[in-house]
């Protein structure tokens, strides 16, 4: 009976879950002060599976399994095999910083003594777009290196007796034990002291043929497949819009109108935070803002939104939206529809955003705890909703560079 491996780590989810809220306080775009983020990271997911708005560059998702079957190829053991690796992504800095484009670069600003590395970033982007094969946290891998080498040593004695006897070798128990997908492209000659982000179109290909297998219906999976280079700043403004599928057209639209009605939310809240503290600069600042809001509103297109229609768009995997998140929606939204001329001092709007962020952060509340609301920056959750699209496209520009045989041969 072949050795396999199962991957089976009960605590697995629940780190990747921690450790993805942990990153989101890293991140510009979700600073997530009215509870939207369920929304946000719903519509995100399906657009752009895999992604986050704290990966840099698409190379990385090749660098970090380099890194790592670098590691097992040599069969270093468990007691060095996460140092080792620590080592190696630190070393990336260096020829990163030398190379022509040092755009995104980890450790560009904090050098050796960078705190999070790539591969705790693109861990969860790699499993879900299928290069990484293993179901395991990060941890647990590094503490399963031991098991998986022995595994390895079994099965290649075991397949030299199945040889010896013209049997067919089990490729199913092979699998069993594989950590990287097969076709993931060899690692480049001098890797990791020499290293730059230009893919070479075998590894673009390689890229992109994984996210088109493990994410078919996604725009991303169309975008690298029939996209083209875009400076926009927000996904529904891509120049090809017309020729996306209908349900991304469809999912865009949503998540379009939620961007554009949630953010006179955020600019209500920060308003209201500037007027308890006193600060009349930037309660002006805010208010211009809410102007500026207010003319480009696509009033008609928010009377015409059928809010049972975007429950069921953002529900993923049988998983709604929680029922306080969309009755606060619900009610900002037909707000909305009847004072959008005058939010800003409208009484019910104001209490209504006072008491979802005092519910949200009970004594942490910047309204009712003073030293919080000393904390304040100034701004807070005033970036339009872009569902990670910034990272995105730079994600999607180094690939359709290296489609064009942009990187090294």
């Amino acid at each position: 009976m072949p050795s396999t491996l199962s991957w089976i780590d009960h605590d697995t989810a629940a780190r990747e879950r921690t450790l993805r809220i942990l990153s989101l306080f890293q991140e510009r775009e979700t600073r997530d002060e009215l509870g939207l983020g369920s929304v946000r990271d719903s519509f995100a997911d399906q657009l752009f599976p895999g992604t986050s708005t704290i990966q840099t560059r698409l190379r990385y998702m090749l660098f970090v399994p380099w890194i790592y079957k670098s590691l097992e190829d040599r069969k270093v053991p468990s007691s060095s095999f996460a140092q080792q690796a620590d080592k190696i992504e630190r070393s990336l800095i260096t020829p990163l910083l030398a190379s022509d484009d040092q755009a995104g670069v980890f450790g560009k600003t904090a050098g050796g003594s960078l705190k999070r590395l790539p591969s705790s970033v693109y861990w969860s982007g790699l499993g879900a777009w299928g290069i990484r094969t293993m179901d395991l946290s990060q941890d647990e891998y590094h503490r399963r290196i031991d098991q998986i080498h022995e595994l390895r040593r079994s099965l290649k004695e075991e397949e030299k007796l199945t040889r010896a006897r013209g049997d067919d070798v089990d490729i199913e128990a092979r699998r069993q034990t594989e950590t990287w997908h097969p076709g993931l492209p060899p690692i480049p000659d001098g890797f990791p002291s020499q290293a730059d982000f230009a893919l070479t179109r075998q590894e673009a290909e390689f890229i992109r043929d994984r996210i088109r297998i493990s994410a078919p219906q996604s725009l991303l999976s169309f975008l690298t497949l029939h996209g083209k280079p875009t400076d926009v700043a927000f996904p529904w403004e891509h120049p090809d819009l017309g020729s996306f599928l209908d349900a991304h057209k469809l999912l865009m639209a949503h998540a379009r109108l939620f961007s554009e009605s949630m953010h006179g939310a955020a600019l209500v809240y920060n308003y209201q935070l500037a007027k308890v503290r006193s600060s009349d600069d930037l309660a002006d600042t805010h208010a211009q803002s809410f102007q500026k809001w207010k003319e480009t509103l696509p009033l008609g297109d928010i009377h015409a939104w059928d809010l049972n229609a975007l429950w069921e768009a953002t529900k993923i995997d049988g998983q709604a939206i929680h029922p306080r998140t969309q009755d606060f929606v619900r009610s900002w939204i037909n707000l909305v529809r009847l004072h959008a001329g005058d939010l800003l001092h409208n009484a019910e709007a104001a209490q209504l955003i006072r008491l979802r962020e005092m519910w949200l952060k009970k004594g942490r509340s910047r309204f009712s705890n003073q030293r919080a609301l000393e904390q304040w920056g100034g701004k807070s959750g005033t970036a339009r909703l872009a569902y990670r699209w910034s990272n995105v496209k730079t994600l999607l520009d180094d690939l359709y560079q290296g489609l064009k045989g942009g990187g090294h041969a």
